[in-house]
């Protein structure tokens, strides 16, 4: 397999949909999301985890979820249904697969072990090795102290995503309401800490870095709230669990349009500044601004944040004259 860092596909909306509702299910393939993940694990009873394994392979094959990348959530190492989970799921859909979510995860060699299991599937049902990527998911305190070795366990790492519902239970914070502050916190945000050690992880490691859900789907403006708050970190992007989220959700992690102009206008200009016909120049004015090496590197976040959602450019780079 190869060790090359994987292309990072676009996460700004990830889908959460139960795999024991066929209508859930086939109502997916309609949202406007980037991901859809079919899910065996918390919002699957235990009883039910068996036929929902079925629904999911029926999902997959049946097609219809068009660009958006489809991911299953499996249950977690520590349980009894994992390895069945995985090789229901590959060798009945591998082929419609575009990665596998593992929750809880606290070391790496869960990931290793669930990489190995993926290899030995794809061998054995004639599959490319290595395609099928894997979502870690932290949800405990010794997942996040072990979040940069998550992060390095496997080529197939695509994402690391915050849980935030488990991690409270795991610290015992004082709150009821996923995602928002505990009662007593008042100065500051409880999650900022979490929240940016899972970037700097996923950062470090050329991973995708992305927010969990946020439970109240009626109140919007906090969802937005919420959201806002890990789209300014520079995360990119969280899970939705009702087609009232959605719209919040891409519009939050996508760049707005001036700035996506204004990045797309850079990374032209200083192109063409920094090419013989332009002088050769390493650092020179666009408008009232200057810019070097160190504004191209920003520019490139907001444009490929740009284009990954399909924004189309408003304004373009004309070089000067004479």
């Amino acid at each position: 397999m190869s060790s090359q860092p994987r292309a990072l596909r676009p996460r700004r909306s990830c889908l959460a949909v139960p795999g024991s509702s066929p209508k859930m299910l086939e109502k997916a393939k309609g949202m406007a999301v980037d991901q859809v993940f079919l899910d065996l694990e918390d919002s699957v009873a235990p009883l039910a985890k068996p036929g929902a394994r079925d629904n999911v392979v029926s999902a997959l094959n049946e097609g219809g979820y068009g660009d958006k990348l489809r991911v299953v959530r499996v249950n977690d190492w520590t349980t009894e249904w994992t390895y069945r989970d995985v090789v229901t799921v590959v060798e009945g859909a591998g082929a419609n697969l575009d990665a596998i979510m593992l929750p809880k995860v606290q070391t790496a060699q869960q990931v290793v072990s669930l990489d190995l299991l993926l290899t030995q599937i794809e061998k054995t049902m004639g599959f490319e090795v290595g395609r099928i990527g894997i979502e870690a998911q932290i949800e405990n305190a010794l997942g996040l102290v072990n979040v940069d070795a998550i992060a390095a366990a496997s080529p197939r790492v695509e994402a690391i995503i915050f849980g935030p519902a488990d991690f409270m239970a795991s610290i015992n914070m004082k709150s009821l309401v996923v995602g928002e502050q505990p009662p007593g916190y008042d100065v500051g945000d409880a999650y900022h800490y979490i929240l940016m050690r899972i970037l700097m992880a996923a950062r470090a490691f050329d991973k995708q870095a992305i927010d969990g859900p946020y439970l109240q789907i009626k109140d919007i403006d906090g969802f937005r709230r919420v959201a806002g708050r890990s789209a300014a970190l520079g995360f990119d992007g969280k899970w939705v669990l009702h087609p009232s989220q959605v719209d919040a959700t891409n519009e939050i992690f996508s760049p707005r349009q001036d700035d996506y102009d204004h990045a797309e206008l850079i990374l032209d200009a200083y192109d063409y500044y920094t090419s013989a016909a332009g002088g050769a120049r390493g650092a020179v004015m666009l408008g009232d601004e200057m810019i070097d090496e160190a504004s191209r590197k920003m520019a490139l976040v907001v444009s490929a944040k740009g284009r990954a959602a399909a924004m189309v450019r408003t304004k373009s780079f004309t070089p000067p004259v004479g």
